[in-house]
């Protein structure tokens, strides 16, 4: 497994290349993408177990399935700095006939995707149909997958939980990218959503929060943590305390660069604070 400080290194590099992706073609999600760097970092280098290449199937492997596909900077940029398609293909982020759509989609077969998630609120149900297929399969790898706390907004993401509780898929993990913010604003002000560890408790699930969420050493033992809940009639939910934007100054701590793209001058500034560490594609 990779030491830390490659890990903190590789971080750096896909914030670089979440801010040039989106500069780019002046188009995309870079704060919740920057948010969640260190969580894809970890998930992909420590946490999921999987297997060489990649097929649909997903056999005798963890998935992951991205339900807030607007943050795909990111999710592209980790998949490609580990192996599944060529990391100069990120400059091609957004473009017409491009596999890397602005929100994930399959027909393109890029490697790596599982699900379009450009609609939100609908990937834990997906997530879940994988979830008791592995059961019915006798395969023993865990299912996990990401959403934003502004989705849980949608309804159909509260029939999921009830009936993953109800039907004990306990080898599910879904992670909260809980930063509180959304698009027009701090969830708080566009629709409060209460305490969400008291709310998932309530529908029978195993709930523990990373309080540092962007910290790699928090975020990979509090996974460890949550796989190892796996397996005992519930499934688990891991709330992740994030800063939009983190590892950018200006963009941090508001909702401004859910989506929007940095000019000239603030590319500059960006990556001045985020230096090259494993080449730029």
């Amino acid at each position: 497994m990779p030491k830390l400080q490659e890990l903190q290194d590789l971080t750096v590099q896909v914030r670089r290349d979440i801010l040039r992706m989106v500069h780019k073609v002046n188009s995309g999600h870079p704060g919740g993408s920057l948010g969640c760097t260190e969580f894809f970092v970890a998930l992909y280098n420590e946490i999921m177990e999987l297997k060489d290449g990649f097929d649909m199937d997903g056999k005798d492997e963890d998935l992951f399935f991205l339900s807030n596909g607007h943050i795909s900077p990111v999710f592209y940029s980790v998949l490609a700095r580990k192996g599944y398609f060529p990391i100069e293909e990120l400059n091609t982020f957004r473009l017409i006939d491009s596999r890397l759509q602005g929100h994930p989609t399959t027909h393109e077969g890029l490697p790596g995707v599982r699900i379009a998630s450009g609609s939100l609120g609908q990937g834990l149900s997906v997530a879940l149909g994988a979830a008791q297929a592995k059961k019915l399969n006798n395969d023993p790898k865990l299912v996990y997958t990401l959403h934003g706390d502004g989705e849980l907004q949608e309804g159909q993401n509260w029939e999921a939980i009830m009936y993953a509780a109800g039907k004990k898929v306990d080898n599910l993990i879904a992670t909260v990218d809980y930063n509180g913010q959304q698009i027009d604003g701090s969830t708080d002000d566009v629709l409060p959503m209460g305490d969400l560890k008291k709310k998932f408790e309530a529908f029978g699930w195993d709930v523990l929060e990373i309080q540092e969420g962007n910290n790699l050493e928090a975020i990979i033992n509090g996974m460890k943590e949550a796989k190892e809940r796996t397996g005992k009639g519930k499934p688990v939910c891991v709330l992740l305390h994030t800063i939009m934007g983190h590892g950018v100054d200006f963009m941090m701590y508001t909702h401004a660069w859910h989506g929007k793209a940095p000019n000239d001058e603030q590319l500059e500034t960006a990556l001045a604070q985020n230096p090259e560490t494993a080449g730029d594609y």
